[in-house]
């Protein structure tokens, strides 16, 4: 999944193939995921993400469009066990989510239990056919646990590693995508998520990297200027 070339993006309308509209709030209402998914289809964005139980509505609602349904798992903390984050993620590509948001397994991260975390990973990424986005939540790590939950993820088989999930009080920073890219190369993907709320800082996080924008403000991003 290479690095977005900057000849790609001379306006903020370039940007809507790479942005995931997201609808995570845990107050969001079935009226606010439609809604995501008519301006999705509107401006022709990459995806919609939202949580499990609003993914059928989303698949159903984005038919033909050629935008992705996307889900996220275990989110946003990273907490459950193995078997419980098979199932769900089994059960979101069931209801119809082509690509799934996965948070990485954050106590045994934290712990430096990178084996646990791998086959972890492996598991969940194998029991399902479907794109996996691993979100590594960089603002609660230093450095070196950012390089080795990318590394891991990679060898784990993701389709992309992600920054944030937006509710750990902290996002994206251009510095931890240049980093990840570094780490995964150019065969993996990286997201961007949190916090990125105007065209200029979502062409500075493709610029240094990222190959997908997650935001839940992705109608002001494409509808924005640059400086």
């Amino acid at each position: 999944m290479r690095s977005v070339p900057p000849e790609a993006i001379r306006t903020p309308r370039d940007l809507a193939p790479y942005l995931d509209h997201t609808v995570l709030a845990p107050e969001a209402t079935l009226e606010d995921v439609r809604r995501a998914c008519a301006e999705a289809r509107a401006h022709r964005f990459a995806g919609v993400c939202v949580r499990a139980d609003a993914v059928a509505e989303v698949r159903r609602a984005l038919e033909g469009s050629g935008v992705r349904a996307v889900a996220v798992v275990d989110f946003p903390r990273g907490e459950a066990d193995t078997g419980a984050r098979v199932a769900e993620a089994r059960e979101a590509a069931r209801l119809g989510a082509e690509e799934l948001d996965l948070v990485i397994r954050l106590p045994a991260l934290l712990a430096g239990r990178h084996e646990d975390v791998l086959q972890d990973l492996r598991a969940v990424i194998g029991a399902v056919g479907v794109p996996v986005k691993v979100i590594l939540e960089t603002s609660r790590l230093t450095r070196d646990q950012r390089v080795v939950a990318a590394a891991l993820a990679r060898c784990a088989g993701a389709a992309y590693v992600k920054t944030s999930t937006g509710f750990a009080g902290g996002g994206a920073t251009v510095e931890d995508v240049a980093l990840l890219r570094a780490v995964v190369g150019e065969q993996v993907g990286v997201k961007a998520s949190g916090g990125i709320r105007t065209a200029a800082a979502a062409r500075a996080m493709l610029a240094a990297g990222a190959s997908r924008i997650g935001a839940s403000g992705s109608v002001a991003l494409v509808s924005g200027a640059f400086p």
